[in-house]
């Protein structure tokens, strides 16, 4: 009985596959039925019922899942040639289970409408509007870099504690909400992840788990980037699946905070994302742009460089060829480059609301 249980779940792969196919060529039904409709009860009762916990319970779960999947696998080694079928099977059937899970539970919001249709914005720009757009993040920027530090060559320290942080994120979210009614976040499920050493190396500054609806961030990242980190996080959350609609919103929520060092660190990421946009596009144009930013900001973005730098090893590229690769099989065409493309968003977005 319990071999038939196990190959109808393992049959059952293939109609789900199917299924999530046909619903990815369907994206106003699943923006209104799942991402608006189903997700944010599922979201809102992990959230409920996970929220309060002082530790990532999602990360526990992998452990032990992972401790299961190698003892499994050493235990059943020798099936694989004397029982090849059923190895298979019970392989299989995991897979299926983890494959419809993870769709219901989160997965599904990867197709959904894209933002810039939800917000009725241009998928495309100019030069001339990107630099329009930079200098004024420049300004934004460079206005409360002085007003933090009165010197414009010093870079920001945030006098926030990780855990403060965590906490006064909601806040940014609540101002923001005038704007996305939709985004409102309660109860929060906000935590650093056990995993932050090897995340770190892996090159990741934070995940969602699609499973426990928790929002993780790596709590060893320098804390100038855990305002922004942490409301990207959310963004994914709050069923943005898309890395750059993710980058969009979190920006959104930081500069929408009433702190400063929120506000700092929002318009600052922003900017960053411009700025390599602009470089990308003329390196020369990039030379004569970045002259106008505080020395300050960049020793910011220096920060944050060297922490990354001090962590490369030879697996990470490895890591992100691989999550670069899940994005495209979930409608990211660009994969890890998809990140770079909130700029589009931005852009178009400060054509009908200035920055």
């Amino acid at each position: 009985m319990l071999k038939e249980k196990k190959t109808i779940i393992a049959l059952l792969l293939i109609p789900q596959i199917l299924l999530v196919k046909l619903l990815a060529n369907s994206p106003e039904f699943i923006e209104q039925y799942y991402s608006n409709g189903l997700y944010p009860i599922i979201s809102r009762v992990f959230r409920f019922t996970l929220g309060w916990l002082p530790f990532s319970f999602g990360d526990l779960i992998y452990t032990i899942v992972s401790l299961y999947v190698i003892r499994w696998f050493f235990k059943n080694r020798k099936r694989l040639r004397k029982d090849t079928k059923r190895w298979l099977v019970d392989i299989i059937a995991a897979c299926s289970i983890f494959y419809g899970v993870f769709h219901l539970f989160w997965g599904l919001n990867y197709y959904r409408l894209p933002l810039h249709k939800s917000l009725n914005l241009e998928h495309d720009y100019t030069t001339e509007q990107l630099v329009s757009v930079t200098k004024s993040l420049i300004k934004k920027s460079n206005a409360l870099h002085f007003e933090i530090t009165k010197n414009d060559t010093i870079k920001v320290d945030v006098p926030l504690s990780k855990s403060e942080i965590f906490k006064m994120v909601p806040s940014g979210y609540d101002n923001l909400k005038s704007i996305f009614p939709h985004l409102e976040y309660y109860p929060k499920s906000l935590k650093k992840s056990i995993y932050s050493y090897p995340l770190t190396y892996m090159g990741f500054s934070g995940y969602l788990n699609p499973f426990t609806n928790e929002a993780q961030v790596d709590g060893l990242i320098p804390t100038y980037k855990f305002p922004t980190t942490s409301t990207h996080e959310v963004a994914h959350q709050l069923g943005y699946a898309a890395e750059n609609e993710a980058n969009f919103i979190g920006f959104m929520a930081a500069t929408s905070h009433e702190n400063i060092y929120f506000k700092y660190t929002g318009y600052t990421f922003a900017l960053r994302f411009c700025l390599n946009e602009i470089y990308r596009r003329d390196e020369a144009l990039y030379e004569a742009v970045v002259e106008n930013v505080n020395t300050g900001i960049l020793k910011n973005y220096k920060e944050v460089r060297d922490f990354w730098s001090t962590h490369e090893n030879p697996a990470e590229p490895l890591f992100k060829l691989f999550y670069g690769n899940f994005l495209k099989a979930n409608s990211q065409s660009k994969g890890m480059q998809s990140y770079n493309y909130v700029v589009a968003l931005l852009v178009n977005y400060a054509k009908k609301h200035p920055l």
